[in-house]
């Protein structure tokens, strides 16, 4: 009898214990803006962040690669006005300068849905923006091929125009990673040497053969 009132007892007293009303405090949290992350939508409004001591700007942490990104472009963009990243992107080789035949296929692909509407499907300006002067871009794009300034333009220096842009060309690197980047340039490159093989005068005939 005594220990069923002792248990009864204390089953009262746990139990108006969990209805009370009374507010723990539950103690020092360690590392709170851990504990409790902010989280932000990347296209709301977070011109007031900085007001709040949050440095916030949807961008990617500068030096960080994402998942199943490879081979970085360690040359950062221009500032307004400044070429000097521009002209060493020069000496940037490119990784992928060799491809097999799937990898080829795959960037003429990526090319044709990427750059063919403005350079055209045979790499001479002459895209669906322009189609010969009738099309509605008044400008002619650049030929990729037959233009001895882009036949001669070194692929890294291809690859930071289609990164980040180039006069009225804008960056690609949010359609194209950059090893599709690579990919595309080593398909311009290619068509533009097999231009030139076939432009290429035959060899002449040695005049001291003797016929027989």
């Amino acid at each position: 009898m005594k220990n069923t009132l002792i248990i009864a007892s204390l089953t009262a007293v746990v139990a108006l214990t969990a209805c009370s009303d009374v507010k723990r405090t539950p103690g020092t949290i360690y590392m709170p803006d851990m504990a409790y992350s902010r989280a932000y939508e990347s296209y709301a409004d977070h011109s007031n962040l900085a007001e709040k001591g949050i440095n916030y700007n949807s961008r990617p942490v500068s030096g960080t690669i994402s998942r199943e990104e490879d081979m970085p472009f360690h040359i950062p963009m221009d500032l307004p006005g400044d070429t000097t990243n521009y002209t060493a992107s020069k000496a940037v080789p490119n990784p992928y300068d060799t491809l097999s035949k799937t990898d080829m296929d795959e960037a003429e692909r990526l090319y044709l849905i990427n750059c063919g509407i403005c350079h055209g499907d045979k790499l001479n300006g002459n895209g669906p923006l322009y189609k010969d002067g009738a099309g509605p871009y008044a400008a002619k794009p650049a030929a990729l091929v037959g233009d001895a300034k882009y036949e001669a333009m070194p692929a890294g220096q291809m690859f930071y125009s289609v990164a980040y842009g180039k006069n009225l060309m804008g960056s690609y690197a949010s359609q194209l990673s950059r090893k599709q980047r690579w990919q595309v340039i080593a398909y311009i490159k290619a068509k533009q040497q097999a231009s030139k093989a076939k432009a290429a005068p035959a060899p002449a005939a040695d005049a001291t053969a003797t016929t027989k």
